[in-house]
């Protein structure tokens, strides 16, 4: 026997959904962030790769995927345009030749210089923009969810 589904869960569901309005945000941030990164050739996910390679140590792809919640293979595809334009070079582990590392080029800083001001004047409208009292507080929420 069927029954019909109540428009209120609908109503429920657009009003309450967590994860509909965080995916809904996150799309409309990518985007915004994908426009004020098109003069440096980058997408927000990309540049947000590059930004977690710029470390003492390159680190290696086991590490960085957890860090940016990607699986490895998405990873890695994601990697493949950062390596075609010389930004990014996955380089042998010393320690374990199995393993692979990842390490920006100089033209990968040069380009993360140029746009980390850009992206820094994208964030601060946001912050202006937020309804929120504390876009600090905001922001440890969203970390304590992942």
């Amino acid at each position: 026997m069927r029954s019909d589904l109540p428009l209120s869960a609908t109503h429920e569901v657009r009003d309450r959904c967590l994860c509909l309005h965080v995916q809904r945000a996150a799309r409309a941030l990518g985007r915004r962030f994908d426009e004020a990164l098109r003069p440096f050739g980058l997408t927000h996910g990309q540049y947000s790769m590059m930004i977690a390679l710029n470390r003492p140590e390159a680190p290696r792809i086991s590490d960085l995927a957890p860090f940016l919640a990607m699986d490895r293979t998405t990873l890695t595809a994601a990697l493949k345009p950062l390596t075609r334009r010389g930004l990014v070079e996955v380089v042998a582990d010393e320690k374990d030749r199995r393993s692979k590392r990842l390490r920006l080029t100089e033209a990968g800083r040069d380009v993360l210089v140029e746009a980390l001001p850009v992206w820094r004047d994208t964030h601060d409208r946001l912050d202006e923009e937020l309804k929120s009292p504390d876009p600090l507080q905001l922001r440890a929420d969203l970390r304590a969810l992942g």
